[in-house]
């Protein structure tokens, strides 16, 4: 990983940008578990649902990696951090 050789000023537009953007990965990262969590509530109570429900919470683990994927690149990006290629697939 390399880190900024000089300082990182960010203006308070920066700041509100990173800030709306987490608050927006937070929200969407929120919305899939309980997604989750509502599929397995409701195979708790009605089990003939299980395949069903099944493939909804397959989903979710990776729309909440990209979620985390998408936010880490423009945080990085707006730090200046570069990431080696191997690092980037996690």
């Amino acid at each position: 990983m390399g880190l900024p050789q000089t300082a990182v000023t960010l203006s308070p537009e920066n700041i509100a940008e990173l800030s709306q953007k987490l608050g927006d990965m937070r929200h969407n990262i929120n919305n899939q578990l309980s997604l989750i969590i509502a599929a397995v509530e409701l195979c708790r109570r009605k089990p003939e649902a299980l395949e069903r429900m099944l493939a909804s919470m397959e989903k979710q683990p990776g729309k909440v990696m990209a979620e985390m994927r998408t936010f880490t690149a423009e945080f990085e990006g707006a730090l200046g951090i570069k990431r080696d290629e191997e690092t980037l697939v996690g």
